[in-house]
């Protein structure tokens, strides 16, 4: 899986959030990355190692 992310990535990870969407928007990169729902606008913040595990597929900017 890539592993370089830019901001505004978007993923499309492999389990849902509670509000049943899948796809996530990069906002912050580092050690950790922070992402965004595209449904609710909720951010969570994930160690890079983690989220490498739990992607399906990265769509471009």
């Amino acid at each position: 899986m890539e592993t370089n992310y830019k901001l505004g990535t978007r993923l499309v990870m492999k389990k849902q959030h509670p509000c049943g969407n899948n796809i996530f928007e990069v906002i912050r990169l580092g050690a950790d990355i922070k992402i965004k729902c595209i449904n609710c606008g909720r951010t969570i913040m994930i160690p890079r190692v983690e989220i490498n595990k739990k992607i399906k597929k990265v769509e471009g900017d």
